[in-house]
């Protein structure tokens, strides 16, 4: 296998099922792959010593000079549900795309980076660092995963000056989005807690219901900001409301909602919660609130990484890249504690869907652009 070319490590990495927690051979093909370009490879297990599934993880590393400048990806994908003309898992090339759960989302950025810095050494050794941090649980609860390589490399003292994300930031054309930073999420769970009764009765019973739509209307009745310099407005949305209730005589004695809160950098997940407390406690009554905090919103401001990745991205798309705060959570949100990071990969129109797809085209070019990138922030010309 040539690892010039990101086509032949793409199609090996989607043929293996690695759909999280399973790594099924991923990460020995990444391995062994860095291995035959002189990486130096950890490859670090966490999960199974806390009763959690095994996840495999890897940092290499080329050279021990600074800058070093580190790709972080995963190489879990979800799982690939029906639809396919093709098998999800086969990496086929059909047309011009090559095919598969994972090409976009993002087995094929991996490929990508790894070739570009095969050919990036067939020019010389740059004088700084190269690493990857590779995990095998973003697209699960990614507990076992970066989060803890990183604080294995902060351990160590090992130190990252610059992170690039691989994730599939291209909405529909490659060279069209540099994410550099993303919202916050915080999911709640409402109990709102009454006295079961008969309807006919209502003045034997406590109805939650009404409570729970007075809570509910309090927190989404006025927006929650008119967004940042560098963020779109903070969106909350319901996505659950539930009694469990079969029977239509019946008054419920507690009640469920279910909500998404996707906030910029005006806020905060412990903020947040406060907020939503003062809320809930203004309307009165018995209930039970529990916040799962997956990630604050942050920001890398506009600086080195970004404006090198967006030189980069013109001088081989023809596109001006908008910088994006835009869409779900990544694992930069763990590395922005320790280095400015940015991300960008390949287009992620199919990504999490059936036929799953990128275009061949653009794994070249994304290869080109990462080796460009390298060879700036290494200080030499492109």
């Amino acid at each position: 296998m040539t690892l010039s070319s990101p086509l032949p490590l793409a199609q090996a990495l989607i043929r293996c099922p690695s759909v999280t927690p399973d790594d099924a051979g991923a990460m020995d093909l990444v391995e062994a792959a860095l291995g035959r370009l002189g990486f130096h490879c950890t490859r670090l297990a966490f999960g199974d010593d806390q009763g959690r599934p095994r996840i495999e993880n890897l940092y290499a590393r080329l050279g021990d000079g600074a800058p070093n400048v580190c790709f972080a990806g995963h190489t879990d994908v979800v799982p690939a549900g029906s639809g396919w003309s093709n098998e999800p898992f086969s990496g086929v090339i059909d047309g011009q795309f090559l095919w598969g759960r994972g090409a976009a989302d993002m087995k094929g950025a991996i490929a990508c980076f790894i070739a570009a810095v095969a050919r990036l050494l067939e020019a010389g050794r740059p004088a700084g660092s190269i690493s990857l941090l590779l995990t095998g649980d973003e697209e699960g609860r990614a507990l076992d995963g970066t989060k803890r390589v990183l604080d294995w490399l902060a351990a160590k003292g090992e130190k990252l000056d610059f992170c690039l994300v691989g994730e599939p930031t291209n909405p529909l054309r490659l060279g069209e989005m540099v994410k550099i930073g993303r919202r916050g999420s915080l999911v709640a769970q409402l109990r709102v807690d009454g006295v079961q009764g008969h309807t006919a009765y209502p003045h034997l019973a406590d109805n939650p219901l009404p409570r729970l739509l007075a809570m509910l209307r309090s927190i989404t009745e006025r927006p929650l900001d008119d967004g940042t310099p560098h963020f779109q407005p903070s969106t909350l949305a319901l996505t659950s409301i539930d009694v469990g209730n079969t029977a239509s005589n019946v008054i419920p004695s507690v009640a469920h909602a279910r909500f998404n809160i996707r906030f910029n950098d005006r806020h905060s997940g412990a903020g947040l919660e406060a907020w939503l407390r003062r809320c809930f406690d203004a309307v009165g009554g018995d209930y039970r609130l529990e916040v799962e905090v997956s990630g604050e919103s942050f920001l890398t401001p506009p600086g080195p990484l970004s404006g090198v990745l967006a030189a980069a991205i013109r001088e081989v798309t023809g596109q001006e890249p908008e910088l994006s705060t835009s869409g779900g959570t990544s694992d930069a949100r763990f590395i922005k504690d320790h280095c400015p990071v940015a991300e960008f990969g390949l287009v992620g129109q199919t990504m999490h869907k059936a036929e799953e797809r990128v275009a061949v085209a653009d794994l070249e070019s994304l290869t080109e652009i990462y080796r460009r990138v390298l060879e700036t922030l290494h200080g030499t010309p492109c």
